[in-house]
């Protein structure tokens, strides 16, 4: 009986042993190869920035502006980056693109350019808050959470003007 029951224990510990590993190779893939949610914890790289006086979204360079791919994060999203050192962690709004943000990357804006080059490429963790201008797009606050409201349903997107042609 005893042997029995040490068998049905290893057994039963192995299972859970690989779940786990199972489990966490599955959060890390999720990170990697998602879509930008509010409220979702992604995989990127992070570099910096230093020159430039107009973002394209016509605001002036400063602190707390980053740079991504609008495909990825549009112009006006919100996200918090938290695994980088304490000076560079906190809140950004993508305020800028540019053409060698690709993918999975943001580039943080420098006031100093000696500080840019030291910061290199650095792999990082970040939260998005909200994608893009909408408020809607924003992950819920803590009473919505407490109390459970539901959330709102998101803007519709506004039809493109259409084309008239004028033919004789």
């Amino acid at each position: 009986m005893t042997a029995i029951a040490a068998f049905g224990f290893v057994s039963y510990y192995e299972v859970t042993a690989l779940d786990s590993r199972y489990v966490a190779r599955l959060a890390t893939l999720h990170e990697s190869v998602a879509l930008p949610q509010p409220g979702s914890r992604l995989a990127f790289s992070a570099t910096a920035y230093c020159k430039g006086i107009v973002t394209s979204s016509g605001v002036a360079v400063q602190s707390g502006v980053a740079a991504a791919d609008p495909e990825l994060l549009p112009v006006g999203s919100v996200i918090d980056v938290d695994s980088l050192p304490a000076k560079y962690n906190g809140v950004y709004t993508v305020m800028d693109t540019g053409p060698a943000v690709q993918g999975r990357q943001i580039d943080v804006y420098m006031w100093s350019c000696n500080e840019a080059l030291q910061f290199g490429r650095r792999p990082i963790h970040l939260n998005v808050l909200r994608l893009g201008w909408n408020p809607r797009a924003s992950t819920s606050g803590f009473l919505d959470r407490f109390l459970r409201r539901p959330q709102p349903e998101p803007l519709p997107a506004r039809p493109l003007p259409q084309a008239t042609s004028q033919g004789s």
